[in-house]
């Protein structure tokens, strides 16, 4: 998925996730861990708009993405956030991270985890966001729930429209309940009422909490606590993301 369509209309079709509320609930999963300021890394950041947030709140940031189009749309945002020191934003997957040092934090938010095609994938993200990152260091990342995964999701269709641009949302559930394969049209209102079309898919894996768990622990992180999105409990029976928080094991 390279998001290389998506990426125009990403901010649109993301307008309610209320990053600023996102931004202060993870500082404060951060601060309550010792880590209010410092190097951060934001894996997977797409458009940018988590990384500005934590960087008006006073982190350094460091947005990885694979996607060029996500992050130019990302550098974009600066003239939003006068005064914010501009994160640096460099092309890279979750699976090819190469930083220039460690960093004191990482986040991965809104289930980037889960386009990770399997679980060496998974464990090479966790290893590398391990590798760059200093003892004692905090990673915070979020994952899909099996109930969101096969309820929420599962073979269900969406539209999505704005004054510009209208989206067809289509899932669809593998038999065995781990994948979902997401198919996007987009249909643009052009001069004179015609429309542009433009298709992008992806798809969407489920991890169990034991499998990340694992993960977790074979790349020396201590698994601290596991939440229900915006909540200091542990996830509902109905809750669409875990959210996991992690200590990087080493002498501080």
């Amino acid at each position: 998925m390279s998001y290389s369509v998506f990426a125009q209309y990403y901010d649109l079709f993301t307008a309610d996730v209320d990053y600023p509320r996102r931004a202060r609930w993870i500082a404060g999963l951060l601060a309550a861990r010792g880590i209010g300021s410092g190097l951060t890394l934001d894996l997977a950041c797409g458009t940018g708009s988590l990384t500005w947030e934590l960087a008006s709140l006073g982190y350094e940031m460091i947005g990885t993405d694979q996607s060029a189009e996500m992050l130019m749309e990302a550098h974009a945002k600066a003239a939003r956030y006068p005064g914010v020191q501009p994160p640096l934003f460099l092309c890279q997957s979750m699976t090819e991270l190469d930083l220039y040092g460690t960093v004191r934090a990482a986040v991965c938010t809104l289930d980037s985890m889960n386009h990770l095609a399997d679980m060496k994938q998974v464990r090479r993200a966790i290893g590398l966001t391990a590798l760059f990152m200093e003892p004692g260091g905090i990673f915070v990342f979020d994952v899909n729930t099996r109930y969101k995964h096969q309820q929420v999701l599962g073979c269900n269709s969406f539209v999505y429209e704005t004054p510009r641009v209208l989206c067809a949302w289509r899932n669809s559930l593998s038999s065995s309940g781990a994948r979902v394969d997401i198919a996007l049209d987009f249909f643009e209102r052009q001069p004179g009422g015609t429309y542009l079309r433009q298709s992008e898919d992806f798809s969407e894996w489920y991890y169990s909490p034991r499998q990340l768990r694992g993960a977790l622990d074979q790349a020396g992180f201590d698994l601290l606590d596991v939440y229900g999105e915006f909540t200091d409990q542990p996830p509902a029976p109905d809750c669409q993301r875990a959210v996991f928080v992690a200590r990087r094991r080493g002498q501080v």
